[in-house]
Parts: structure tokens; C-alpha cells; sequence
């Protein structure tokens, strides 16, 4: 049993781009499509769609076109022992812009670029680049 669901989701796609898989799975749940449809918009995933049991998510990952990995590192930075929240103007773009911050606010999951355009603030789930 996973007790950090967005954990497990950010280390599946992580470990599935090092090894340099074409697809990730994970478990479907609200957030995780969420978290998904985010990074497709941040452009670490090509696209997400749910397997036909309706119980995975099968996510497209992105390469560069030397066919090196979009995404380097993840970490965490909201646990569950620890949360983290920011307001909309404390939201900085991550890495210069070169990676995002995935931000769960009051108008769903967000990039941090696409949060502080609308000036919200949320929770951090985790930073991507």
C-alpha cells in the first residue's frame, strides 16, 4: 500500500525517464490525472490517457530531440509530514524557468508560471526540471 500517492506518481515518471521508457503508469486518481495534465501543459509529458480498467494512467514522456530526458530530477517539497504553502506573490519561476513548480490552488493543480498568472498561491507539491 502507498501511503505518498504523489510521491509514487513524480518517482514512476522520474525512474521511467532515466531508464528511457517511452511510457509511465501510475494509479488513476483525481490529483495524479491532475499532476499529469499539468506537466503536458509544462511540457515534460507528450500526453495522458487512462487505460480501459479505469484503474491506470498511461502517460507519454517527453524527450528532447537528441533523445536525452526532458525531465533531470524531481524532488518533493510539500511531505506529508511537512506541507508547504506559498502565496501568489511568493511564487518565483523555478530553475530561471527552465523547470516548473507544480502548485495545487483553489482553481486546481497549477505550474507555478501559470499560478502566479492568475495570482493564486497553494500548496507546493513538487518541483520538476
Amino acid at each position: 500500500m502507498v501511503t505518498d500517492t504523489i510521491g509514487d506518481f513524480i518517482i514512476r515518471i522520474k525512474n521511467s525517464n532515466l531508464a528511457g521508457k517511452e511510457l509511465a503508469t501510475s494509479y488513476n486518481s483525481k490529483i495524479n490525472l491532475a499532476m499529469a495534465e499539468a506537466l503536458v501543459k509544462a511540457g515534460f509529458l507528450k500526453s495522458v490517457s487512462k487505460i480501459k480498467s479505469g484503474k491506470m494512467l498511461e502517460m507519454t514522456l517527453a524527450y528532447k530531440s537528441d533523445k536525452s530526458p526532458k525531465i533531470m530530477n524531481v524532488s518533493r517539497v510539500s511531505k506529508p509530514s511537512r506541507r508547504v504553502y506559498k502565496k501568489s506573490s511568493e511564487i518565483k519561476p523555478f530553475k530561471n524557468g527552465l523547470g516548473a513548480a507544480i502548485i495545487s490552488t483553489p482553481k486546481g493543480i497549477l505550474t507555478d508560471k501559470e499560478a502566479s498568472k492568475q495570482k493564486v498561491g497553494g500548496e507546493v507539491l513538487f518541483n520538476i526540471w
